[in-house]
């Protein structure tokens, strides 16, 4: 896919979907990435619980959370546990969908920080602020808007985080740009993504449900370390987790904004 419009409309409609699911309580893991990594890649390398969604979690951090956010969980790994997120620390969560990564930040940074979600569909935020309502969380908030262009005063948190949401961007240097000019000097980025072993072929860019599925958006990662050193950062760890599907790995990936900057 080539037209950037097109492609972010094809992804509110997927994840609107999605979240009209989850909404009912369904686990949207099966819709949303199995059965589209497996008709473009061949089976994936575990069970989809195994490699996508609430299965990634410590089941001790998922208590006390909303069924719905539960079941709207479709990351790649857990990236609030790799960001060791300290008590009164602000949190961004690049692409929130249902919630689960920014109620679990809030609880990790409590009354004195904020977690904030940015998500751009409409259905998403919906889903993740009736969780927070029914959380009882105070010190979250979802804002609308696009992972390419934050709206986030510069240098207003101390950490961004993300989940299996960078690879659905056709412009990642701006989500690291972004990100960058949101940190504050000294702060952190910790995200789990899917990358790739090799550049995708032009079939796979042009596939929807590849997209979708966070495979055609995948870069390699001498790609993503060097997208994310030209945005500023330093420090740059790549990590692999575990494998999603043949070529295609999900990754922890951190880096740091340096002081001063």
């Amino acid at each position: 896919m080539t037209d950037n419009e097109a492609l972010v409309d094809n992804l509110k409609a997927h994840y609107g979907a999605a979240a009209r699911k989850a909404a009912g309580g369904a686990p949207v893991i099966e819709d949303c990435c199995r059965t589209a990594v497996e008709a473009r890649c061949g089976p994936v390398a575990k069970d989809s619980t195994e490699t996508f969604g609430a299965g990634l979690y410590d089941a001790t951090e998922l208590d006390g959370l909303p069924a719905e956010a539960v079941a709207g969980s479709i990351g790649c790994a857990n990236p609030v546990a790799l960001a060791q997120l300290e008590p009164g620390e602000d949190v961004l969560d690049l692409g929130s969908g249902g919630g689960i990564d920014v109620l679990l930040s809030a609880r990790r940074v409590g009354p004195e920080g904020r977690a904030y979600g940015v998500d751009m569909t409409a259905e998403m935020l919906e889903l993740a602020r009736a969780n927070q309502q029914r959380a009882g969380v105070n010190n979250a908030e979802f804002l609308a808007g696009r992972i390419e262009d934050v709206p986030l005063p510069d240098r207003s948190v101390d950490v961004v985080v993300s989940n299996c949401v960078i690879n659905l961007s056709a412009d990642k240097p701006a989500v690291f740009a972004g990100a960058f000019r949101v940190l504050r000097p000294g702060g952190r980025m910790a995200v789990a993504d899917v990358i790739a072993d090799r550049d995708p072929e032009p079939e796979l860019l042009a596939d929807d449900a590849a997209w979708a599925a966070c495979i055609a958006g995948a870069v390699t990662r001498a790609t993503y370390r060097a997208q994310l050193e030209a945005a500023g950062f330093t420090d740059v760890q790549i990590i692999d987790s575990h494998p999603v599907a043949d070529g295609f790995w999900s990754v922890f990936v951190r880096a740091h904004k340096p002081t001063g900057t």
